[in-house]
């Protein structure tokens, strides 16, 4: 099928521009190179990034704030992160400031540790990311508002917020919840209902559903699609970025990326003529800073010389294992907890099928499972393994269960009035985190008798629920609700005893992936919990290609590799990109068998 390009156009566009996908889709960089496009058009624009591990710092080559920073070389442009964390802090000196002075120093701790947990971080970061859209105030002086949105099932979370909060507020008749007295919420409520009504609304709102020409991320932006519609936003566009054709027609590689990416479309075309769609090709380049923006839109594949270095040096790669390597050290604990981690797009999942696949195999017992709302565990494990178990945190029905419990354990003996309170109380949008972080704490307790493997989701959503392990404790003890489950109890111990939990950080030889990797080994530094190694996926080493723009690509992932070999990683694995994608156990297995032979210099 034919596309057209992606063009920016300042003219039709509407205020409010989404951006969302698939984590590793592209998202903030076609974000970013659409604010551009439209600031150098003669627009005033403010480009915002709600994703809690945001790499807009990166892209843009400025150091942001949760204010609007003014982007060095594009006039016109300002941009800003949501910290969550500083959003948080805010909301509740929002709350207990004004009684400062006016309650015992007793009561305002108390009412600070209330307001502690993940919840607040929750609202708190939906409150300010509602505020750009419900109040007329806050972006006033911006002809458009760029929001660059976490991958897909934290972006869907943060948008159901709108009408979640305002029908918890129809129905609230006590005046509380676990985020304290509703009065603080209640003064933003006439801004969530402008912000359901902004959203809805075509002529204001826009959102682009990013994708690449691969099955599993259209299959993602279709059911994205219509989620987001029964939320009530219609008004939806599909960019398809990376596509490529080869100028090699003799080439392999070539030939299987680009073949892959047909098939790919062929499949979906249905979903993709539903709506408005646009392609964007394949650059040779890292999208970084303001030349490489120009360069993504530009529809030229020529960049300044600077950008390059030359693809036909030689270069021995440093010492890397298999994944079959850590497969083999790991399983000597006979059980444990094995979690890959990264970037949204780098191929988490892949590597958690595939270690799962190795292990059963070995005649272990393992369940393999995923955190991610919009992870693809089933669809590429593609059959079943003996001795591998598979299941998937279902938000909805953990929810549901854990409000049964709690009402069976702490409802019986309450009289009606309280009952109510407690149902009313259940009703917030917060329980339905209390009741994934108690079933992540399930999954990674069965790790006592098995090995259990989870995918969990993108970087940003990952921290937030292994921060949430105290936060979350102290909101049960505040609810005065029943006995925490041992799992919960236990959960950071486990985490934190590199003889039960190993931790596998994967990227993709590319500047972002990389990065935001090393900076996700810090934060869990600083929790105490050590990664056991990097898994570098999907590389092009010893691929052999002779189209031009895959040489560049190539050659660009040398200083990748050593970065995370010499700098970042105990042990190093790597996996070669694949000519067909790797579902099913025996590819599965075949991909985590791979070596890279270090006698074989890169051209």
């Amino acid at each position: 099928m034919k596309l057209p390009p992606y063009l920016p156009d300042a003219a039709s566009s509407t205020r409010f521009l989404f951006f969302t996908g698939k984590g590793g889709v592209g998202k903030t960089s076609l974000s970013c190179a659409t604010a551009l496009k439209l600031a150098e058009a003669g627009k005033r624009v403010l480009l915002v990034s709600t994703d809690p591990a945001s790499n807009l710092d990166e892209v843009l080559e400025t150091k942001l704030s949760n204010h609007p920073t003014a982007i060095a070389g594009a006039p016109g442009l300002d941009a800003l992160n949501i910290n969550p964390v500083e959003a948080a802090a805010a909301y509740r000196e929002r709350l207990i400031g004004p009684m400062r002075g006016l309650l015992p120093e007793a009561a305002l701790r108390s009412m600070e540790e209330q307001l502690s947990g993940s919840c607040t971080v929750e609202i708190a970061a939906f409150d300010e990311f509602s505020s750009f859209i419900g109040n007329v105030e806050a972006a006033k002086d911006y002809d458009h508002v760029i929001f660059d949105t976490a991958p897909t099932g934290h972006t869907l979370r943060l948008m159901s917020l709108a009408k979640a909060w305002d029908q918890f507020l129809d129905s609230n008749t006590s005046g509380t919840s676990c985020l304290g007295p509703l009065a603080g919420l209640e003064k933003q409520r006439s801004i969530y209902e402008a912000t359901v009504t902004t959203l809805a609304d075509a002529t204001a709102t826009t959102l682009f559903l990013v994708s690449r020409p691969q099955l599993s991320a259209l299959r993602e932006a279709e059911r994205t699609s219509k989620e987001l519609r029964a939320l009530g936003v219609g008004n939806q566009r599909l960019v398809i970025n990376g596509t490529f054709e080869t100028k090699c027609p003799n080439d392999v590689t070539a030939q299987a990326m680009q073949q892959r990416g047909l098939s790919a479309m062929t499949t979906a075309s249905a979903f993709i003529e539903s709506l408005p769609s646009f392609i964007v090709p394949l650059r040779p380049i890292n999208i970084l800073g303001i030349g490489g923006l120009r360069v993504l839109l530009s529809g030229d594949d020529t960049a300044p010389e600077a950008s390059f270095s030359n693809p036909t040096s030689e270069w021995t790669p440093p010492p890397m294992e298999s994944l079959e390597d850590l497969v083999s050290d790991i399983e000597k604990q006979g059980h444990g907890v094995i979690m890959t981690m990264g970037k949204g797009g780098v191929g988490k999942t892949t590597v958690a099928a595939a270690i799962a696949v190795m292990l059963a195999r070995r005649g272990h017992a393992v369940h393999l499972s995923t955190t991610d709302p919009a992870a693809h565990v089933a669809q590429t494990l593609a059959g079943q393994v003996e001795g591998l178990t598979l299941s998937k945190i279902d938000p909805a029905a953990e929810t549901a269960a854990y409000q049964g419990e709690v009402m069976l354990k702490q409802g019986a003996t309450m009289d009606e009035a309280a009952r109510a309170l407690l149902e009313e109380d259940l009703r917030s949008p917060c329980t339905e985190e209390i009741a994934v972080f108690r079933a992540f704490a399930r999954e990674v307790g069965q790790g006592t008798n098995r090995f259990v493997v989870l995918d969990t989701a993108p970087t940003g959503h990952t921290l937030l629920l292994l921060d949430a392990s105290e936060a979350y404790q102290r909101e049960l003890e505040r609810q005065a609700r029943s006995t925490q489950p041992e799992e919960v109890l236990k959960l950071l111990e486990r985490l934190r005893d590199p003889q039960f939990t190993h931790m596998l950080l994967v990227t993709l030889p590319e500047a972002t992936p990389v990065h935001e990797a090393a900076a996700l080994q810090e934060d869990l530094r600083r929790a105490r919990i050590e990664p056991f190694a990097w898994v570098i996926d999907q590389s092009l080493l010893h691929s052999g290609s002779c189209d031009p723009l895959l040489q560049r690509r190539e050659h660009a992932e040398h200083r990748y590799i050593r970065e995370v070999v010499e700098k970042q990683a105990h042990r190093t694995a790597w996996l070669p990109w694949q000519p067909e994608e790797p579902t099913g156990p025996e590819a599965l297995a075949h991909l985590a068998a791979s070596h890279l032979s270090p006698s074989v210099p890169s051209a």
